[in-house]
């Protein structure tokens, strides 16, 4: 697993109030179609995405999604290889909470939460290519 963070996703309970939040910090939005706020970072991408469908997603509840209620999301370059980083951490004493699986949105991803608990995502995102000389992530591609 490459040392970097691709993704923040923030489960939030007001998305109106937690988007004007950013929006007044003077951060700009990246136009997204799929019910995600999204501001691209330096090499990186915070989501706000609904608390509810967060959890769902996971299969979890809500409360077990702890006070963060936030995953850190790493990006593969190859759908095979979210289920090696998720055999990695697995190994490494992570609990997966999804194995690695298709998705709504055209992508494949799962779940692992480390021993700590703080919640991974692991994806493949074909419609967001990493940039090929450090796997820097832009929320709807932009790298070639």
């Amino acid at each position: 697993m490459e040392q970097r963070v691709s993704l923040i996703t923030l489960g939030v309970v007001d998305m109106d109030a937690s988007a004007a939040f950013y929006d007044a910090m003077g951060w700009k939005r990246v136009e997204t179609d799929d019910g995600v706020v999204a501001y691209d970072l330096l090499g990186q991408t915070l989501g706000l995405y609904p608390l509810e469908m967060l959890a769902k997603d996971m299969g979890l509840d809500v409360a077990e999604l702890g006070a963060g209620r936030a995953t850190l999301g790493y990006n593969c370059r190859e759908k095979a290889d979210v289920a090696i980083v998720l055999a990695a951490a697995e190994r490494a004493g992570a609990r997966i909470l999804k194995p690695a699986a298709d998705v709504f949105w055209g992508g494949h991803h799962g779940y692992f939460a480390d021993p700590d608990g703080h919640i991974w995502e692991v994806a493949h995102n074909p419609f967001s290519p990493l940039r090929e000389s450090d796997g820097a992530f832009r929320w709807n591609g932009g790298y070639a």
